[in-house]
């Protein structure tokens, strides 16, 4: 199979095409070959040439990539799908929501896809994608823009976003028969699939118009819940690792592997990485310290109201779930990419006063040990937190790949004759 990768990050969705799981250990997968790979971010696509060092990443903006040089990427053979999805925090629930460059960005999508023309297309964001609506600048009488006290053109709501996208993929094609039709468009919770981790994303699925009749799309079956496998709490995810102190890193285990999940994490890694923790001041120390599991700011501010804790410790900002500590026997919140700031969710350890590590982060999203990230913490947990977990990927990837083996397969059939 033939893969074209867009918004690869550090690969994230990458990992679920070019391995396959086999034996408790991932292998790669010959089978697919891909054309190339696009990141803007220099952090992220580093870290993608160090995982996937035989993949030709480019670093640049999708925007600068004209029909030419993209046709010359692409050669003589047809490109069977592609991945990825545009940058999500635009389209986030988390925080304050914008209808900006970054959430027109599929607009770059759909130019590849109707240069390229594969057989199919995955597109991969927040659940929070499916209710952003388009914004439609207000007009005056003579038809001209209206601009607010600080400049800014005055907008007002439109079409939902995801209705303007399957519109613009159905008519990428004057005749409609190059065009795409989305086949599968769901929410898939990352727990579901053997990652320790609620993560809820949408994955759009899209098949070109002229193959309609052959392919018929259905969602990887869950694997993990009720009368199957039983989810992976957090503590069988992270409770190999060494304990941490403030300021203090660590890169050596010192227990071997005690489950299933923990072995293949650190099936070929021999030296722990990126497994450190920042240093905090005294009021969040002080907070840190106070919360149990499950509580957060909420929490805390009881405390200071009933005089447990001084005045100091108050929280004024933040979620009523930020400043909270995780709880061992379940599976984690989403992790985001400020899994090291307490004031980001509930990201504190479930035992230890101090927030995950950067590593702890990448194993709850179920990247292994021997992964790379690169960059200053901050472009790690950006390069984590933003990234579909490997083990969603994986299972939504073998569902692909035997559609396109049917296809191509019915191709050389056709072809012989």
């Amino acid at each position: 199979m033939r893969i074209v990768d867009l918004f690869s990050g550090a690969g994230g969705l990458t990992f679920g095409f070019y391995y396959k799981l086999l034996e408790g250990a991932f292998i790669k997968n010959n089978d697919n070959e891909f054309v190339f790979a696009n990141e803007v971010d220099c952090h992220a696509a580093e870290a993608f040439r160090m995982n996937f060092p035989d993949i030709n990443m480019i670093c640049e903006d999708v925007k600068t990539l004209d029909e030419a040089r993209i046709l010359g990427l692409v050669g003589n053979l047809p490109v069977d799908i592609i991945i990825g999805g545009p940058p999500c925090q635009s389209f986030s629930t988390i925080g304050k929501r914008r209808y900006d460059d970054k959430a027109k960005l599929y607009i770059e999508y759909m130019r590849l896809l109707r240069i390229i023309r594969p057989k199919m297309f995955l597109f991969e964001n927040v659940k929070g994608m499916l209710s952003m609506h388009e914004q439609i600048p207000v007009l005056d009488n003579d038809g001209n823009e209206q601009y607010d006290e600080e400049g800014k053109i005055i907008t007002r709501p439109g079409r939902l976003i995801l209705d303007v996208i399957k519109d613009q993929f159905n008519t990428l094609d004057e005749n409609r028969q190059l065009g795409y039709t989305l086949v599968g468009e769901s929410i898939l919770d990352a727990v579901d699939y053997g990652v320790p981790q609620h993560r809820e994303r949408v994955f759009l699925v899209g098949a070109r118009n002229d193959l309609l009749d052959r392919i018929h799309w259905t969602y990887p079956r869950a694997t993990h819940g009720e009368e199957l496998e039983r989810y992976i709490t957090l503590q069988e995810a992270i409770s190999d690792f060494p304990s941490l102190s403030e300021g203090e890193k660590k890169s050596e285990y010192l227990q071997p592997p005690r489950n299933q999940y923990q072995k293949l994490m650190r099936a070929g890694s021999n030296v722990l990485s990126q497994h450190y923790c920042g240093i905090h001041n005294e009021k969040i120390r002080r907070v840190i310290e106070a919360v149990p599991q499950g509580k957060g700011r909420n929490y805390i501010n009881e405390l200071v109201e009933r005089g447990d804790l001084p005045a100091f410790c108050k929280l004024t900002s933040g979620y009523k779930n930020t400043y909270g500590r995780l709880v061992e026997d379940r599976p984690s919140t989403t992790i985001t990419n400020n899994m090291c700031t307490p004031s980001a969710l509930r990201c504190i350890h479930y035992r230890e006063h101090r927030t995950l590590s950067p590593r702890e982060g990448a194993r709850i999203q179920s990247f292994p040990d021997w992964f790379v990230f690169c960059g200053a913490r901050v472009n790690v947990t950006s390069q984590i937190g933003n990234a579909v977990p490997p083990l969603l990927a994986l299972q939504i990837a073998r569902q692909i790949e035997s559609i396109i083996d049917n296809l191509n397969e019915q191709e050389e059939i056709n072809d012989a004759e």
